[in-house]
């Protein structure tokens, strides 16, 4: 039980794989505190790990919202062992397609949302004598791909900062980045589209768990698919586009 007695912080913890982490760390002994939007379903999923954890709502587009979590996690007065942030939205649009609010939103959540509550929780931890910080990109970040322009380069840019970070975190924080494949949420249930090789919550979990106790960086999965799109992102253009024009 490599978890067990370790207190674990996890944004996102409503839904998706999120949630499962927090079933799973739960069995394992682990102290959470869970953290989403919705104070409803925080609420209910601990109770259903029988009111053990502490329950923190926050906007993480909202920098007040995210500065007054991050203080109410320091009073506690005990150092939190893992930071594991699962926050983000999905919008399957293209630009010409999408909303000013959704172009707005993804780039709130996904982006300047995640590197206001990074920079909070690294000062967090920074005293600790260790911590890890896992951040959740998605393999659509590796490479350009159609109808997706807002999503996929909102994670394209977090990847980029994600790697930069572990460039220069110090070496008692260990840096994660967790890059999954098609996993079965409700935000791929929006999806119309075929999605290969796609996971179960259930399953990433665990697969993002075993990655938090290796020394990988990029943890990602699964690697039929991650891999596909690595060799086709060193591909020259002229090869690379027409490929990728394909998904469509």
């Amino acid at each position: 039980m490599a978890f067990k007695n370790q207190t674990i912080w996890i944004i996102g913890a409503s839904s998706g794989i999120g949630e499962s982490l927090a079933k799973i760390l739960s069995e394992q002994g682990a102290s959470l505190i869970l953290s989403a939007r919705s104070e409803d379903k925080l609420n209910a999923l601990n109770a259903s790990l029988n009111d053990l954890h502490i329950v923190l709502p926050f906007d993480i587009a909202n920098f007040e919202d995210t500065d007054s979590a991050v203080s109410h996690v320091k009073n506690l007065g005990k150092p939190i062992d893992r930071i594991i942030c699962m926050a983000g939205i999905y919008e399957p649009s293209a630009i010409k397609d999408i909303s000013d609010e959704n172009l707005v939103k993804i780039i709130a959540v996904n982006m300047t949302g995640i590197m206001h509550f990074t920079k909070c929780a690294y000062n967090l931890v920074e005293k600790q004598t260790k911590a890890q910080i896992a951040l959740c990109a998605s393999v659509i970040g590796y490479i350009g791909l159609p109808n997706a322009q807002p999503y996929a380069a909102s994670k394209a840019g977090l990847i980029n900062f994600i790697q930069s970070l572990r460039m220069e975190a110090d070496k008692h924080i260990d840096i994660k980045m967790i890059n999954p494949g098609f996993v079965r949420t409700p935000l791929t249930d929006k999806n119309e589209f075929s999605m290969p090789f796609i996971l179960e919550p259930e399953d990433a979990a665990q697969r993002i768990l075993k990655g938090l106790q290796s020394n990988a960086f990029d943890i990602n999965f699964p690697k039929r698919l991650t891999l596909a799109l690595k060799i086709i992102s060193i591909l020259p253009d002229f090869l690379k586009i027409p490929i990728c024009s394909k998904f469509k």
